[in-house]
């Protein structure tokens, strides 16, 4: 009994010796009839376009924290798109008298915002344009003479990022009605249109006191994320 025990064993140790001998032969069947799946491709990472687009306007395709980081919501970058704004897009902020701006009695400088305030990302680049409305009379429009004051670069805007310009006028002298040292007459308007580049002329008024110039003439900054003083 003891032998027919021993022997039986023998028989099932080289059944199993066999099966092995198959599998590591690679005898596999091909099929979905249990047959064992290949080994997988490493995982991939996919195309830029199906990483998700981290918050705070980071384009599609960057992982958060990939990259330099900007400024906030009008930061420069192909986050925001290359289209130029257009009119509809944008609407342009009352003037704000600058911190910084030439002695005298007059408006001397102020700052205008220009911010996008539509659902898409677009651009801005360049100097804006400058005239002064004669109240209700177009024949008293001034055009000023505008002279850009650095250079300029590419503002790329998500939606409700802002762009700023700075205009800084010949000022006026003197109290009252003043005076102009080049011996012109100061000229005084309660509205200005301001040309944005690819987006149309705004009408904008001081958000306090009126405009006053000399000379007709006026030196713009291009436009930039960075608000001037």
């Amino acid at each position: 009994m003891q032998h027919t025990a021993g022997v039986s064993r023998a028989a099932g140790a080289m059944v199993v010796a066999v099966a092995l001998a198959a599998l590591v032969g690679g005898c596999t069947p091909a099929g979905d009839d249990g047959a064992l799946p290949e080994p997988s491709a490493p995982p991939s990472t996919g195309p830029a376009s199906a990483l998700p687009t981290p918050a705070g306007g980071s384009s599609a395709g960057t992982p958060a924290g990939a990259g330099p980081s900007g400024p906030g919501p009008s930061a420069p970058g192909p986050a925001a798109g290359g289209k130029a704004c257009t009119a509809d897009q944008v609407k342009v902020s009352d003037g704000h008298q600058a911190d910084v701006r030439p002695t005298g009695t007059g408006t001397g400088a102020v700052v205008v915002s220009v911010t996008n305030t539509s659902t898409h990302a677009c651009t801005l680049r360049g100097f804006p344009t400058a005239a002064g409305i004669g109240d209700g009379s177009p024949g008293r429009n001034i055009p000023l003479t505008t002279t850009p004051g650095g250079s300029a670069a590419t503002v790329s805007l998500v939606p409700g990022g802002r762009a700023w310009t700075k205009l800084t006028f010949v000022n006026v002298q003197g109290e009252a009605d003043g005076y102009c040292v080049s011996g012109a007459t100061p000229t005084t308007f309660r509205t200005l249109a301001l040309g944005v580049p690819d987006a149309g002329s705004h009408r904008l008024s001081m958000d306090d006191g009126i405009f006053a110039e000399c000379d007709d003439k006026v030196t713009v900054t291009a436009f930039s994320t960075t608000r001037p003083s």
